[in-house]
């Protein structure tokens, strides 16, 4: 079993608006309305798979039903924490001639120490039957920075593979915590390492800068596909990059790559078979109007045509 975390669950509202200009009136001429943040749509796309998946998180008010319905509409496992607070609504405007995208994102709710506390002994109730733990996106107000790394810690001690996606203060206080796998895109990256990248040398090196600070493997994803470096090869950065397709949007092909490192990962395949597959899966989703929806035969088509280049360089840490 695959457990998704998602501490701040939202809604997704996502227009296409053609020629969006600030300040002007438009007429949308598509709506995709679903549950979202990055462990959610992980869990989509697990589902789209065929992988067994279970989310949780939380869920509050109104729109934390709405969360949980859409989730049951999909088929997709769940079991979130209800909280007092009303859970976040975000919206994102593309715009299909020039391929632009605009993200309003809410803070989302307070989560008491109470509602914490039940979410602790669900996880941990959950993990017992599970093999890996994706958590991934924001934490609500409330929860203190350090809290994905605590989840990693008892994670670990019932043997359950863990992998983080996230960002700023939580991201680095978790990747000190040494999880198994830790994804970031590129501004996460250099957010975490403390530097930006200027050149495609730098990216080669920023995966295994990130294993430095306790990550046992490490992705770097980009508009192109990925960097990554793994413990069995800690000399060597893989640099994998998609086939070019016409997206219809890229919202959270991040997400459906990660979703396809999982799979592969899951059933057996090695490192480089897994990263050829995620990135296929990235490319793969751009596809379809709404985060984390896949077409598996499309995907089997687009493994071959994705390219990959080991790149030597000294270890790092």
């Amino acid at each position: 079993m695959i457990i998704t975390v998602t501490l701040n669950a939202a809604i997704d509202n996502t227009l296409a608006v053609p020629h969006f200009r600030l300040g002007a009136r438009h007429r949308a001429v598509q709506k995709h309305a679903a549950a979202g943040g990055k462990g959610i749509n992980v869990a989509r796309a697990l589902k789209c798979l065929g992988q067994p998946v279970i989310a949780t998180g939380f869920a509050g008010g109104a729109t934390g039903t709405r969360i949980i319905e859409y989730l049951t509409g999909e088929s997709v496992l769940n079991d979130f924490v209800r909280i007092g607070e009303e859970s976040r609504t975000s919206t994102v405007v593309t715009d299909p001639t020039n391929g632009r995208q605009t993200e309003i994102n809410e803070h989302g709710p307070t989560v008491t120490e109470a509602e914490l506390e039940l979410f602790r002994e669900k996880l941990m109730y959950l993990a017992r039957g599970a093999d890996i733990c994706v958590i991934a996106g924001s934490i609500p107000r409330g929860i203190p920075a350090g809290f994905y790394g605590e989840l990693i810690g008892g994670l670990r001690k019932l043997d359950v593979t863990t992998i983080i996606d996230a960002e700023g203060e939580v991201m680095s206080l978790a990747v000190k915590a040494e999880p198994d796998l830790v994804t970031p895109n590129v501004v996460e990256a250099e957010e975490l390492v403390g530097h930006e990248f200027g050149d495609a040398e730098d990216l080669a090196a920023a995966p295994a800068e990130i294993r430095g600070l306790g990550a046992r493997d490490s992705i770097v994803t980009d508009e192109h596909g990925c960097w990554a470096v793994f413990a069995e090869e800690p000399d060597v950065t893989l640099h994998v990059k998609a086939p070019v397709l016409d997206a219809v949007t890229t919202v959270g092909s991040g997400d459906a790559l990660l979703a396809g490192f999982v799979t592969a990962r899951y059933i057996g395949l090695d490192d480089v078979a897994a990263l050829r597959y995620a990135v296929a899966c990235g490319a793969e989703s751009t596809q379809h109007f709404g985060a984390g929806t896949l077409e598996p035969a499309a995907v089997d088509q687009l493994v071959d045509k994705v390219e990959l280049t080991a790149v030597s360089r000294p270890v790092v840490g």
